[in-house]
């Protein structure tokens, strides 16, 4: 079982920042979905309201006891209630560590706009600089998810 990778950040659809000008979710999806986050017992004003998109090819992501998961958020009227689990995480680029989350939403739940298995989507706090072809190294909280080879 492991639970570090390296990862390579990838552009991702715009849609979680706000950023994509074809999206019906102009403040972006985690804006919009962190109030309802909150109102369930996790806080995400310590992160950026956009994700960072990481692939950690050939490995996969595998929830086995998320810290957070909430069902049946009903954050929008475009599409039904998703499902939502959030694991536990520290990256690093360099000598930088900050502690972030996994966010999840469940495929099964997930109408639209969905990554290739092998990209995992992060909330983190702002990193200064950070780009597509960046290489970070990736942990997740034991226990709460594992990285296997798909």
């Amino acid at each position: 079982m492991s639970t570090r990778a390296q990862g390579v950040v990838v552009a991702g659809h715009g849609v979680a920042s706000g950023r994509a000008s074809a999206s019906p979710f102009a403040a972006g999806t985690i804006a919009l979905q962190a109030p309802h986050f909150a109102a369930r017992g996790l806080d995400l004003a310590p992160f950026v309201m956009a994700t960072v998109n990481l692939d950690i090819a050939p490995l996969t992501l595998v929830l086995r006891a998320p810290r957070w998961t909430f069902v049946d958020v009903e954050w929008t009227d475009v599409h039904g209630p998703e499902t939502f689990s959030f694991v536990e995480c520290t990256l690093a680029r360099g000598d930088e560590e900050v502690t972030g989350l996994v966010y999840r939403p469940h495929p099964e739940t997930k109408p639209m706009h969905h990554q290739p298995s092998t990209v995992i989507e992060l909330l983190l706090p702002r990193l200064a600089g950070l780009a597509p072809g960046d290489r970070l190294d990736l942990r997740v909280a034991e226990g709460q998810a594992e990285l296997l080879r798909s």
